[in-house]
C-alpha cells in the first residue's frame, strides 16, 4: 500500500473510531496538549508536553515565562488561540471536554493577564486567517488545501501589527518599526478545522497542526508534507486511542468505592491530566478541597 492510501485509510479509521470510542474526549485533551507543542515550535517558543501539563495543573506559570523574555509571542497566548481555533457546536463531546479544560486553565484570563501585548498583534490577524481558511473547498483532498494555505499565508504576509511613534524624555519623536513574524503558526492553530473544510475528517484533530516551519511557495510539495505529517500523527492518535481505552477498562476493577464516589471520575480525568493539585481537583469535581484530598489519595491508592 502507497503511502498516499496508508494515509487516507488510517485517517477514516481515527476520525471513524473517534465517533463511538468511550475515550473520545479524553483523546481530545491529550491531542490539544501534543497539538499545542508543535504550534510552540512552529511559532519558535519550543515547550515540552510536561510544561504545559504543569500550567494547566496550577503548578506552575505558563512555560517559558521566566526564561522566554525574547520569544516572538507567550504561551498563554498561543494556547489562547488554538482554543479559539476550535468550533465545538454541534459536537457534545468535544464541547465537554473543552470545558473541563476551561475549569482546569482560563486561557482567556491567562492570555489576557500574561500576554495582553500578543492579543493586540496578532488578534487581527487571526481573525483574517480564520475567515480566509475555513470556507469549505470547492474539491477535497491534500492538494487543495495545500494551495488554501499557501494563499492565505501570502495574503497575511509577516506583518502583524502597525508602526507607531513615541515621545521619549527630551521631546524627540521616534517612529518604531512594526513587529514582523512568519504567521505559519496561526495557520496550524486553524489547521484541524481547515481538514475538516479540505472534505479529509469529519471533525477536527487536535493533533493535525503540524506545517513546516517555512511554508513552501510550490502546492505539490506542501501537499506531499502534509500527508507525510498527517501520517506520523494519525499513526500517535490511535496509538494514543488504543492506550486510553485500555486504561477506561481497568477503572472499574482497581476502584472499589460505592456509586456516589468521585473517585472513578477522578481516575478517568486523571488520564487526561495526570497529577493535579487539590484545588484543580476540588474545581473539577465540585467538592471541598478536603474532599479532594481524600479523593485523590484514593485514586493513588487504587492505581498503584
Amino acid at each position: 500500500m502507497d503511502a498516499e492510501k496508508e494515509t487516507y485509510l488510517l485517517l477514516g479509521r481515527l476520525d471513524g473510531r473517534l465517533q463511538t470510542s468511550p475515550a473520545t474526549d479524553l483523546w481530545l485533551a491529550r491531542m490539544r496538549l501534543k497539538g499545542a507543542v508543535l504550534l510552540a515550535e512552529l511559532a519558535g517558543v519550543p515547550i515540552t508536553e510536561d510544561s504545559l501539563l504543569a500550567w494547566i495543573g496550577g503548578r506552575s506559570p505558563p512555560p517559558r515565562r521566566s526564561e522566554g523574555l525574547n520569544d516572538p509571542l507567550s504561551i498563554a497566548a498561543l494556547f489562547h488561540f488554538a482554543l479559539q481555533a476550535e468550533d465545538t457546536s454541534g459536537d457534545p463531546v468535544a464541547e465537554a471536554s473543552l470545558r473541563v479544560l476551561r475549569t482546569l486553565l482560563d486561557d482567556r484570563a491567562e492570555a489576557t493577564l500574561y500576554a495582553a501585548q500578543d492579543l493586540a498583534w496578532f488578534g487581527p490577524a487571526f481573525a483574517e486567517a480564520k475567515r480566509s481558511l475555513l470556507a469549505p473547498l470547492p474539491c477535497p483532498g491534500f492538494l487543495a488545501l495545500a494551495e488554501r494555505l499557501i494563499g492565505v499565508h501570502r495574503d497575511l504576509g509577516l506583518h502583524a501589527g502597525a508602526g507607531r511613534s513615541v515621545l521619549t524624555a527630551d521631546g524627540r519623536r521616534l517612529d518604531i518599526d512594526p513587529r514582523s513574524f512568519d504567521t505559519v503558526w496561526i495557520l496550524g492553530t486553524l489547521l484541524p478545522r481547515a481538514y475538516v473544510a479540505a472534505g479529509l475528517t469529519l471533525r477536527p484533530l487536535p493533533c493535525l497542526a503540524g506545517l513546516p516551519r517555512f511554508l513552501p511557495e510550490d502546492p505539490h510539495a506542501l501537499a506531499d508534507a502534509l500527508r507525510a505529517r498527517t501520517l506520523d500523527a494519525v499513526r500517535l492518535g490511535l496509538a494514543e486511542l488504543e492506550r486510553l481505552e485500555r486504561a477506561l477498562l481497568r477503572i472499574p476493577a482497581d476502584l472499589k468505592v460505592t456509586k456516589r464516589s468521585k473517585a472513578p471520575l477522578l481516575a478517568r480525568l486523571q488520564l487526561a491530566y495526570p497529577d493535579l493539585r487539590v484545588p484543580a481537583i476540588a474545581r473539577l469535581l465540585g467538592i471541598s478541597p478536603q474532599g479532594a484530598v481524600k479523593v485523590q489519595a484514593l485514586v493513588a491508592a487504587s492505581t498503584t
